[in-house]
């Protein structure tokens, strides 16, 4: 299948995702979220205030710019201010790099 295709059917299960617990009262508690090691979907399902466009703008900026070090940096990502990140402060955790990472 070609990207132009998997991009939006991507995009679309990432929306169902997301509404899906914004219709349940938000983010599931399901402990805190790696942003080093999360796909979109995860992203998108487990942060207050972040949906499929802004859990992808995570992403980028992951691949882009490197692994996080800190919580604090996802207010470089465009869409993610201060209020977001504060409202999941307690949600978010910072894994090892991928190439550092345990198997």
């Amino acid at each position: 299948m070609s990207k132009l295709l998997l991009l939006p059917l991507f995009r679309l299960m990432a929306l169902m995702l997301w509404a899906t617990a914004a219709a349940a009262g938000g983010a599931p508690d399901a402990g805190p979220v790696d942003i080093n090691h999360a796909d979109a979907i995860e992203l998108a399902a487990r942060l207050n205030g972040v949906g499929p466009s802004r859990a992808e703008a995570i992403i980028h900026y992951r691949e882009t710019q490197g692994p996080f070090d800190h919580p604090d940096e996802l207010v470089r990502v465009k869409g993610i201010g201060p209020k977001t990140l504060e409202k999941n402060r307690q949600r978010i955790r910072i894994g090892p790099p991928a190439d550092t990472a345990q198997p």
